[in-house]
């Protein structure tokens, strides 16, 4: 066992009896300060096993194919990380949601140096959205990729931030109604206008893109509108084209294409159109963690990628600080059992910071929670 080190003046310490809880005393028999060295063991086990959660080694390469590894880790996927308060202002958040499975998403908020916040939910919807955001201090601008629900939220929680469509993914919205070779002429300008989308730079730009947007809808208007009778009824011949045409416009009405260009905003340096940041500095590594380890059950895979986000913080604690801080399971059981809203009630708050946050609920003693 590795020798401990007095954290008054850095000298080894020797043992000096128990203290009434049974854990080791210990003293330094330089400057005499005594202390207890608490969760020593169980900290090496957590990092253990978050060294090889967050990294490529395999159960199988292990000493004995990793049943002395799983002996003592199992404990931790009790844990349960929890995203902390931010009330730091960011001049630009990520949000992005990763699927576990068909029915269960993990919606994240990022900076780009690090993860802010996570969120637990069945799909993205404006109530997960607004879980989300409400643990968060309003950003000067967020990026998103238009998923269901988010401007909603985002009108509701954070009404003074400026709102920016991925224009990737507005580019492979377009693909996908349009295909990546329209056959038909108009297909293919409308599909050249959402490539071209990408690569505006200043607001010159953006006037003459949509005015060409404009002058392309003149044009077509008219082969647009032609309709034929399929299946008993007249529905209109080139629907594809005019969903294309649609989620274009409907971006547009909603003042969301351009907000990277707003001047308020770049007086202070360039913003980002695309939500690069967290598809490739998130999303990505979290999905290779789940390939390296594969054969993970649902909830385990949901605590992984907790983990990973909480790992990413601008600040995550110390192993040890982290056992003693952290809920398990029974105690969130517990939180949901004291905290469960009567009907009628509404189980948010009103404003940001007003949000139920672990860390104050959370005590050391080994009592339940309970409310007065």
């Amino acid at each position: 066992m590795r020798a401990n080190i007095c954290s008054v003046c850095s000298s080894k310490m020797v043992k000096n009896g128990k203290t009434k809880a049974g854990k080791q005393r210990y003293r330094c028999l330089k400057c005499g300060s005594s202390q207890s060295r608490r969760y020593a063991l169980q900290a090496r086990d957590l990092k253990l096993f978050l060294d090889w959660l967050l990294g490529k080694q395999l159960q199988r390469d292990m000493r004995g194919q990793g049943r002395s590894f799983r002996r003592k880790t199992a404990k931790f996927w009790d844990i349960w990380p929890m995203p902390p308060l931010i009330d730091e202002i960011h001049r630009v958040i990520y949000i992005d949601g990763i699927y576990i499975s068909r029915k269960t998403v993990v919606l994240i908020a990022t900076t780009d140096d690090y993860v802010l916040s996570w969120h637990l939910s069945e799909s993205e919807n404006t109530v997960a959205y607004m879980a989300l955001l409400r643990r968060i201090a309003p950003p000067d601008m967020v990026v998103a990729d238009g998923g269901s629900g988010f401007q909603t939220a985002l009108k509701k929680i954070w009404p003074t931030t400026l709102y920016q469509r991925c224009l990737f993914h507005m580019y492979t919205l377009t693909k996908r109604y349009l295909t990546s070779r329209p056959r038909l002429q108009a297909g293919r300008e409308l599909l050249s206008l959402a490539y071209e989308l990408m690569h505006i730079d200043n607001l010159q730009q953006a006037q003459w893109w949509f005015e060409r947007l404009c002058q392309w809808s003149k044009v077509w208007q008219e082969f647009l509108n032609e309709k034929s009778f399929i299946d008993g009824k007249y529905q209109f011949t080139h629907i594809r084209i005019r969903k294309a045409q649609r989620a274009i416009y409907s971006a547009l009405r909603k003042d969301c294409l351009f907000s990277y260009l707003d001047l308020r905003l770049t007086r202070l340096g360039e913003l980002a159109k695309f939500n690069n940041r967290i598809e490739g500095g998130v999303n990505s590594p979290i999905r290779e963690m789940l390939r390296n380890h594969r054969g993970l059950s649902e909830l385990r895979r949901i605590k992984a990628v907790f983990w990973w986000c909480y790992m990413h913080t601008e600040a995550p604690l110390e192993p040890a600080e982290m056992l003693r801080s952290m809920p398990r399971n029974k105690d969130l059981q517990t939180l949901i059992n004291a905290f469960r809203p009567h009907r009628g009630e509404s189980i948010y708050p009103d404003t940001y910071g007003n949000a139920v946050v672990w860390s104050e609920l959370h005590h050391s003693d080994p009592y339940p929670y309970t409310t007065e």
